[in-house]
């Protein structure tokens, strides 16, 4: 190679360098940006909150004290981002009233019992169980004033968290466990957390698993989900589950839309598009690779993406074994999934296929339903409902001086 062409060759080289260096430094100004943009300050954080928020100055202490000690920058795009969520899921409550909560669960446990119970522990003991606790709902403290006329007066989540919690202690004092067949599996469980139907708490609904795997001391269940109802402590794990982990989105919606169909739903939703589009099976774009059980895990049933990129991979002569292709999905809820042989494959035949650039993230396709909720929604439009608080948010901070 001549000496100008090695020096163009040098040239271009450190350009495609300095450009991904600026996208990863830059993003979309999510928490892990490197930009030299100014930091606000507890006060100019306050201005940002929406004026019938009652005692924004305390709100806005906390939000930077969080920040502050998750060592995220206090941008306005980052700041903007956090009260877009805390607005959406309680418009800055820390414990909010739920409209008809106290009758739809009644509802719940009233018609879908056995079915619950079962799903948690099993037929041989789910359904036992499932008899005793209606029997202690009707007629425990005492008759008079039993734990199902209880549940209908409650007002908020924690209300009725906290009166779960009552129900389960008292089973597990008064019911003999160990009597039935096959509760060795019970053993060594706290039944009542297993049970309890209350697994989103706080302002800004943090599911109870994430806040154990990132708990800020040691504290009992118990306790975490108490501390889950105070204002700092469902502003913390809400942050910490918004903003802990770095993407490459240009958009804040998709991470809106993370925060309610999972982390790195919006990119896997787009690698799912990708390999739709190159197989054309229609594959469902819920951002879920793999399928999971009660607790987290991957099963091992193939799920139709994962059976569509074995299929793919065979026709465009693609090196990765169905074990390789596994242990890389395992990774779709981390970073170093876009460092993967499975995810690298797809994006270079989607764009040689194609003549487009691969696509980084979409919106998942995922219905939202639950008891709290007055009827079904999907992403799309809890995504889009947060990303209007944000840009509201962000006007907002055009007028902010620093």
């Amino acid at each position: 190679m001549k000496e100008s062409s090695q020096h163009r060759f040098l040239l271009k080289s450190l350009s495609v360098l300095a450009i991904s260096l600026n996208l990863v430094a830059c993003g979309n100004g999510s928490w892990f940006s490197q930009d030299d943009e100014p930091q606000l300050k507890d006060e100019q954080i306050r201005k940002l909150i929406p004026s019938r928020v009652n005692d924004r100055d305390s709100w806005a202490k906390d939000i930077y004290s969080i920040s502050e000690e998750l060592k995220i920058p206090t941008t306005k795009d980052n700041i903007c981002t956090i009260i877009a969520v805390v607005d959406q899921e309680s418009n800055f409550v820390a414990n909010p009233v739920v409209p008809g909560l106290g009758e739809k669960a009644v509802k719940e446990v009233t018609t879908r019992l056995n079915e619950k119970f079962e799903d948690k522990l099993g037929t041989t003991i789910g359904g036992p169980i499932a008899s005793y606790f209606e029997q202690v709902l009707k007629n425990q403290p005492t008759p008079e004033d039993n734990y199902l006329k209880q549940m209908r007066k409650v007002r908020t989540e924690k209300d009725l968290d906290v009166l779960y919690r009552e129900i389960f202690d008292y089973m597990s004092k008064h019911y003999h466990v160990s009597a039935l067949t096959g509760a060795a599996k019970l053993v060594g469980q706290d039944i009542g957390e297993k049970m309890n139907p209350i697994t989103t708490l706080g302002s800004m609904q943090v599911h109870i698993n994430y806040a154990k795997d990132h708990k800020r001391n040691s504290m009992s269940t118990n306790e975490l989900r108490d501390n889950l109802y105070t204002q700092f402590g469902g502003l913390y794990y809400g942050i910490h589950r918004l903003m802990m982990y770095p993407a490459d989105y240009d958009k804040a919606i998709y991470r809106f839309a993370d925060f309610n169909s999972g982390i790195y739903s919006s990119r896997n939703a787009a690698f799912q598009k990708m390999v739709d589009k190159l197989s054309d099976v229609n594959l469902a774009l819920d951002g879920d690779l793999l399928s999971y059980d009660k607790n987290g895990d991957p099963k091992t049933a193939i799920t139709d993406t994962e059976k569509t990129l074995i299929s793919l991979f065979t026709r465009n002569g693609i090196l990765v074994t169905p074990r390789q292709l596994r242990s890389d999905l395992k990774k779709e809820k981390d970073k170093d999934f876009e460092k993967t042989q499975t995810y690298i494959a797809v994006t270079k035949l989607y764009k040689n296929k194609t003549g487009k650039e691969p696509l980084y993230a979409i919106m998942p396709e995922v219905v939202i339903s639950g008891p709290k909720l007055s009827r079904d929604y999907n992403t799309n439009w809890y995504a889009s409902r947060v990303n209007g608080r944000y840009e509201t948010c962000m006007q907002r901070a055009k007028r902010i001086r620093i």
